[in-house]
């Protein structure tokens, strides 16, 4: 292992060496999707990655507005079968790479101890700005399972909608009155006939990245939205092809009054969930779809004849209703049942794919920190650092999502032992005497990446005179658990762009939602004498 270590390393110097002149920061490597990592410009700002949307499962897409250059690597467990993934790459869709399969001679091999090797391969530098960059990845024994992975270079468009569409109940059956590139102020009567509205979009590569809502602008709620684009029923020619348009269907039931509504149609960006991001509302609006449609409900009047007709036609069938209803509570009672356990599953496989982000963080980092220890000469200091970084990775790469509070000590332990090598603080571990360490269990890792910060950013420059302190208390049903130390403190008004941190914020939002009976509250407080992260896991207990 100790050859290994040092020739990894090397490759890592050589890579970056080799790529200087394009620029590419390959200390910092983002996740875009499946297996790909990626590395960017060290100017480049507004860093959108790994972005997933609800009608594109397998999709990833990362909007990267301000990148010249991306430098893409692909990894590997050692259990996984290599030579059964293939990979295709197109630029603007068209392809550089095609079904290709990976080299394993060209694979870098890093030694995790006793839990085995991951590897890594770099697929190539590609230019980015002004274009789009794919990247297809699948395995031969699960060909119709594809990993796609989109890096947007150039503008998003704006979506325009091309058509809207009433629908209205004829003697045959049904028409459309249709308003053809509709201006952004449409006037819209609605009567008794009228049962919905189609709003048909123009057609873009990137269709599942758009999501359309309508507000009441009278109250400013909104009444309707949606990001189930269909298609089928309107085409449009492209460029001597013919293709099927998107569209979403809204029920007229929607627009509970006449009066001003809005329609939008907006790219489902979290704009906030990425790193070194300044967007401003100008330039996001750029991206947004505006019309003002002004609806006007014609109310059905009835005569005493009618009424009775329909009065008589209603207490027929609440006699059915009635009957039918008990049926139907059984049976929706049962549905709830399953969607809460499907819920949940969903929020487990999201959970897992955080912590697939925060494992190859941590490892990242680990190594970094023994390359800074050999190449201060600090040989001991590196083979201390080395065992212990083993049995670290053996635990943090167990996959149980929960373990107990002793496992978490002894985690937590071993990295502060670690990191002490490097910079020489002092830090304590405690916890209160009625705790059940062995029988309480909590999610894994959950601490550390709030460790890692108040070392590398807290008490880093204060060696010796730097202390972290880790608490584990019982208050009552609650479990409060803390990481304090006297470093600088900083700005908690600013936005935090550690990876580390943001994974870990991610994690903690999925976990309220799988454990809903319970809450994780994160609080942080920090000033000039130092920063207290506070975790409390209600009714833990």
């Amino acid at each position: 292992m100790k050859n290994i270590i040092p020739t990894f390393l090397v490759f890592l110097i050589t890579l970056t060496a080799v790529h200087a002149q394009k620029g590419i920061d390959f200390s910092l490597t983002y996740p875009a999707g499946g297996r790909i990592l990626m590395c960017v410009d060290s100017s480049a700002r507004n860093i959108v990655y790994d972005n997933v949307f609800p009608n594109q499962p397998n999709t990833s897409f990362s909007y990267l507005p301000e990148v010249s250059n991306v430098s893409l690597q692909i990894y590997f467990k050692k259990k996984d079968p290599v030579s059964d993934f293939r990979y295709t790459i197109l630029v603007d869709d068209k392809p550089i790479v095609v079904n290709k399969s990976i080299d394993e001679k060209l694979l870098n091999n890093v030694d995790r101890g006793d839990e085995g090797i991951l590897r890594f391969t770099t697929l190539g530098v590609f230019p980015l700005k002004g274009k789009t960059v794919t990247i297809l990845v699948y395995s031969v024994e699960r060909p119709l399972y594809i990993q796609k992975s989109v890096l947007y270079g150039r503008p998003i468009p704006r979506a325009k909608i091309k058509l809207l569409a009433k629908r209205f109940a004829t003697d045959k059956g049904v028409d459309y009155d249709r308003i053809t590139a509709p201006k952004e102020h449409v006037n819209l009567a609605l009567n008794e006939k009228d049962d919905e509205l189609t709003a048909v979009k123009d057609k873009s590569a990137i269709d599942y990245l758009y999501g359309i809502s309508i507000k009441d602008k009278q109250t400013g709620k909104m009444v309707f939205e949606s990001a189930a684009w269909q298609y089928g029923g309107y085409v449009d020619d492209i460029e001597g092809y013919d293709f099927h348009l998107p569209y979403v269907t809204i029920d007229k039931s929607v627009f509970k009054e006449s009066g001003s509504y809005e329609i939008i149609i907006q790219p489902l960006i979290n704009w906030d969930s990425c790193l070194d991001c300044d967007f401003s509302p100008d330039e996001i609006e750029k991206y947004t779809t505006r019309h003002t449609l002004s609806v006007s409900l014609d109310k059905q009047s009835y005569t005493a004849g009618e009424l009775g007709k329909y009065i008589g036609i209603s207490c027929s069938l609440l006699g059915v209703s009635v009957g039918l209803i008990m049926v139907y509570i059984k049976q929706r009672n049962k549905k709830l049942l399953a969607e809460k356990d499907a819920q949940k599953n969903v929020a487990k496989l999201q959970l897992n794919s955080i912590r697939a982000q925060l494992n190859p963080h941590f490892l990242f980092n680990a190594l970094s920190g023994i390359q800074n220890l050999m190449n201060n000469k600090e040989i001991d200091s590196a083979n201390r650092y080395l065992a212990k970084f083993a049995r670290l990775t053996r635990n943090v790469l167990d996959g149980k999502e929960l373990i107990s509070l002793s496992q978490e000590w002894k985690l937590l332990d071993d990295y502060l032992q670690m990191e002490q090598l490097r910079f020489g603080f002092q830090y304590e571990i405690n916890y209160s005497e009625t705790l059940d360490l062995d029988n309480t269990e909590i999610p894994s890792m959950l601490l550390q990446p709030f460790i890692e910060n108040a070392v590398k950013h807290g008490i880093a420059k204060k060696p010796s005179d730097g202390k972290v302190l880790v608490n584990f208390i019982k208050q009552a049903k609650d479990l409060l658990l803390t990481v304090s130390d006297n470093g600088n403190g900083f700005d908690t008004a600013k936005k935090r762009d550690g990876l580390g941190l943001l994974l870990s914020e991610r994690r903690i939002d999925l976990l309220n939602n799988m454990y809903k009976e319970n809450s994780f509250i994160l609080a942080v407080q920090s000033n000039a004498n130092g920063t207290e992260i506070s975790l409390t896991l209600k009714d833990w207990l």
